[in-house]
């Protein structure tokens, strides 16, 4: 799809080819700081503003402004094609057209501008090489400037002085590449039409659609700067939308997501639905087809993740005790709300509670991120996501058997939180284990907090641990009642 041709100042001479007016999906042609004359094709007015002509002062033609109109020298040979490159004299010469009515003064040996007859017989090939070339141009910058993109994210600043979308697409359209503009007009959402899925897709789109231009100006192009994550299938980058807002980017491969488009937009529906003051909001999604990704964009958390306050290694990052009960009473809500049906919310597993899965917000309030993400993701990606949950000892010993995922399965990875949470610890040992059940308080509370805590809480949460972490999953406590079991925590109301 030809839809953008850049021919500026390459001292091209001759007229304008009729057949390249007559492209169908052609948008822009530049052709300025040329030497081109004669009659402007009349099928250019269609392009508008994309017809870019100055300083060709041998162009002539009606309706285009800043054009003179054209008199009868103009129209010497309206056959003639082609415009010329500076080596187009030294090409082989053809047969004037039978339909070119020419009068040319002429002595007995030669014509009086053998030069003009030259250049009249170049072929249209001629054009048609110096595109190809252009195009050939244009995918090897873009190809550069994919492989170099962080070097977008670093020369722009992603602060008050950060380039607008329009600007950063300029950046890239200066280099007169047809592929770029390709790009943005059209489209790259696969999902934009909804086929066959009615009012459940547009329903969605209306309110959470974002588009592949927006992601990418949010990210500076998916700058190494802004990167905050990555793992075996995702990358997470912080952005910046257009109205200010501060977001994160979690980028999935298409290899990730499930194969079937109706199972994909129905876990991206299940994503929608969820709201609630302890899950990282969903701001929206976009796919793109032709990157080969998907695009969740979440709202931005800044204090990180739970696992930064957990062996903390100075003071800045321990938490005070009531911060910590705050933080575990926040998480067991997020789950209830996760495994309770609502209208137009099924009840969901989270699958993969852990303290990286928990963000911290600039007030201390836990959220959950990844919630109903492996909706959208196959079955060996959701597999091999485990592997770090049973290292630190968050999957339940059901599963090894079973192999599926419960309500109860997360309330086990729920207790293993709160004794990381109480000892400032990742690896909760049989020794904390063993001291929560003897209520020795020194084996399994941070020393960090040199006593300052309420025993009888630190003594209530340790039994809520111990009861979510029975071996067996129908003797374990729903959410719902450890909800309310933590809501008799002083620390907490």
């Amino acid at each position: 799809m030809l839809m953008r041709i850049d021919l500026r100042s390459n001292h091209l001479f001759g007229s304008i080819p009729t057949k390249l007016a007559n492209a169908p999906l052609l948008e822009v042609l530049d052709i300025r700081n040329n030497t081109l004359s004669g009659n402007v094709p009349p099928a250019l007015k269609r392009l508008n503003d994309g017809f870019l002509y100055q300083n060709n002062l041998g162009l002539c033609g009606i309706g285009f402004s800043s054009l003179k109109a054209c008199n009868a020298s103009d129209h010497l040979n309206p056959s003639r094609s082609e415009p010329y490159g500076p080596g187009a004299t030294n090409l082989p010469t053809r047969e004037k057209p039978e339909t070119a009515n020419v009068q040319l003064h002429c002595n007995h040996t030669r014509c009086s501008n053998p030069s003009k007859s030259q250049r009249s017989s170049v072929a249209v090939g001629v054009l048609i090489v110096v595109t190809i070339a252009l195009l050939a141009i244009g995918i090897l910058i873009f190809i550069h400037y994919r492989r170099q993109k962080q070097k977008l994210g670093t020369t722009y600043d992603t602060s008050a002085n950060r380039l607008s979308t329009e600007q950063v697409k300029g950046v890239y359209r200066r280099n007169g590449s047809p592929l770029i503009s390709l790009e943005y007009s059209n489209g790259w959402d696969p999902l934009a039409n909804g086929r066959h899925f009615g009012g459940l897709v547009q329903e969605v789109f209306q309110s959470f659609r974002f588009n592949l231009e927006e992601v990418e100006s949010a990210t500076q192009y998916f700058s190494e700067g802004n990167l905050l994550h990555k793992s075996n299938f995702s990358a997470t980058y912080k952005g910046v939308l257009r109205d200010g807002s501060v977001v994160a980017i979690k980028s999935i491969s298409k290899t990730s997501c499930k194969s079937e488009e109706a199972e994909f937009l129905k876990g991206l529906n299940i994503l929608t639905s969820l709201r609630h003051d302890n899950l990282v909001r969903l701001r929206g999604f976009c796919c793109s087809r032709g990157r080969g990704e998907c695009f969740l964009v979440y709202d931005f958390v800044p204090n990180g993740s739970l696992l930064h306050y957990i062996d903390a290694k100075d003071d800045s990052h321990v938490l005070e005790w009531s911060t910590r009960v705050s933080i575990m009473k926040g998480i067991a809500k997020g789950i209830a709300y996760l495994h309770s049906y609502k209208v137009n919310k099924p009840a969901l597993v989270h699958q993969n509670i852990s303290a990286e899965h928990v963000l911290i917000d600039q007030r201390f309030n836990p959220l959950l991120s990844d919630s109903g993400l492996h909706n959208l993701l196959t079955n060996d990606v959701v597999f091999s996501a485990l592997k770090t949950s049973a290292a630190m000892g968050y999957l339940a010993p059901e599963y090894t058997s079973t192999g599926k995922f419960t309500e109860k399965s997360d309330v086990y990875a729920f207790g293993v939180l709160v004794f990381q949470v109480l000892s400032g610890k990742r690896k909760v040992t049989s020794s904390i284990r063993l001291g929560a059940e003897s209520c020795r308080l020194q084996d399994f509370i941070d020393p960090n907090l040199h006593g300052r805590f309420f025993e009888y809480e630190a003594t209530k949460l340790a039994r809520i641990a111990l009861l979510c972490m029975l071996e067996s999953p129908i003797e374990r406590p729903s959410m719902e009642a450890v909800v309310q079991e933590l809501g008799n925590c002083s620390s907490c109301l």
